[in-house]
């Protein structure tokens, strides 16, 4: 059985990096890499969408990204306990006409034993934004370190 450091039960530490480590592979915008961190019988609720087992969830990430261009994406901790991850988050993309969007979003997470995720419930709202009201600007990939979190954006 695949393993995904931390694993639960977490603590803040370990919730915390949890946190930081999906963040850091949903930054990569690859979906095959970013799948394998879900159970094979993964359950998600994404917006208006349901994809049910990993490959389903591949699918809704090279679909998604594909959409929303130039992804640059930032987690923050919310809550944790047990097996369960709670976290806030914003991101910011364009679409293919160039409008830019800050999405806002709440996720709850609940893992398996072996640290992959088995259920995630995500709620979104997007606001478009002037390209000059961008605050996510580093070059795509991971956040650096010393980039300022959502508390700090006051987001």
């Amino acid at each position: 059985m695949d393993t995904r450091p931390p694993l639960p039960p977490f603590t803040h530490e370990t919730a915390v990096q949890k946190v930081r480590l999906a963040e850091d592979g949903w930054n990569t915008r690859d979906a095959a890499r970013v799948s394998l961190a879900y159970t094979e019988d993964t359950v998600w609720r994404n917006r208006t969408d349901f994809p049910v087992g990993r490959e389903a969830a591949r699918a809704f990430l090279e679909q998604k990204w594909a959409r929303e261009l130039d992804y640059r994406l930032i987690k923050e901790l919310w809550a944790f306990a047990g097996n369960r991850i709670a976290v806030r988050y914003a991101y910011e993309s364009h679409d293919a006409s160039g409008q830019w969007f800050r999405s806002f979003g709440n996720e709850n997470w609940e893992f398996a034993p072996n640290g992959l995720m088995k259920r995630r419930f995500a709620c979104i709202n997007d606001l478009a934004i002037d390209e000059s009201q961008r605050l996510f600007h580093w070059p795509l990939g991971r956040r650096p370190d010393d980039h300022p979190g959502l508390s700090e954006l006051g987001l």
